[in-house]
């Protein structure tokens, strides 16, 4: 049984260790207001800009004359992964769920044959794949200086991937990341960026008889707004993922403060009882050695 002194030292330290984790909610929840706001004001242009593209991609078609981004290499043999993390932990399993979702990838890619090659944006992701599949990381994007997502740093992840593209690094590219419903849930998402594909949605304004004329053409128009396409993609995909990183710190915050509390009540009764225990041997003996005189 551990003594008096033992037990107000552990429950000292798990004051301390509550005030701590009260701090990071209370930041996390303030982080996470502007957070959700970024991304979900980011929404409906990305879903816009891809309903525009997929209906000129549709009026194109897998010609000739299309775009390589969008048309592909005509190859499946090399994946390129980028897998969108936290530069901090202390968020729950948000980071774990999103590198087991490119885990399945790898391991089906490479059963299958094919080539694999991993791109990291943020460490958490980076520290798990490289214990494992250390040979199939390529290049990593440390974002530990940013202090809140800009377009500039889309525009950077994806001027390096459409690089690697054109000098024929691989044929698909794939980003994954946590997609931010509320506090409590996040989803990992697997997303195909190259070459491009687009859920087909019917605009409600539009009918499906309408006819455009597109100056220059439907190609040119594509070719100037592809690499657009993933850098907007990226940018929604980071947005996305800092609400949901601080969305689960918050909820893991929350969960580790309370678990703090019943510990503190429950080290709180075990000394009450230790202490009574003590006091009761105590008269016991001066009792005993009354009675002995």
């Amino acid at each position: 049984m551990p003594n008096l002194k033992d037990l107000k030292n552990r429950i000292d330290s798990v004051k301390s260790t509550k005030k701590i984790t009260k701090a990071m909610q209370m930041v996390a929840a303030a982080k996470l207001r502007r957070a959700q706001e970024a991304a979900e004001n980011a929404r409906p242009y990305a879903e816009r800009f891809d309903a525009v593209m997929g209906q000129l991609a549709a009026s194109v078609g897998d010609s000739e004359s299309a775009p390589k981004l969008l048309r592909g290499t005509g190859s499946d043999d090399t994946h390129l992964l980028v897998v969108m993390t936290s530069e901090k932990g202390l968020c729950g399993g948000f980071n774990t769920n999103i590198v087991k979702k490119s885990l399945v990838r790898i391991r089906e890619s490479l059963r299958d044959g094919k080539t694999v090659k991993v791109v990291t944006v943020g460490k958490k992701g980076r520290d798990v794949l490289r214990r494992n599949y250390a040979e199939h990381l390529i290049d990593h994007v440390d974002m530990s200086d940013v202090k809140r997502v800009g377009y500039g740093d889309a525009q950077d992840i994806a001027k390096s991937i459409l690089d690697r593209f054109d000098d024929g690094e691989f044929d698909r590219c794939f980003i994954y990341y946590g997609e931010f419903e509320n506090v409590v849930t996040q989803h990992p998402r697997e997303q195909q960026i190259i070459p491009a594909t687009f859920e087909k949605k019917q605009d409600e304004n539009v009918s499906e008889t309408t006819l455009y004329d597109y100056e220059p053409s439907e190609e040119g128009i594509l070719a100037d707004l592809l690499p657009r396409g993933v850098a907007t993609q990226i940018f929604a995909a980071l947005l996305e993922n800092a609400a949901s990183e601080q969305g689960a710190r918050m909820t893991a915050m929350d969960n580790a403060t309370r678990n703090a509390e019943e510990m503190v009540e429950d080290l709180n009764r075990e000394y009450n009882r230790t202490r009574q225990a003590v006091i009761t041997n105590e008269l016991i003996e001066i009792i005993s050695g009354a009675e002995a005189l």
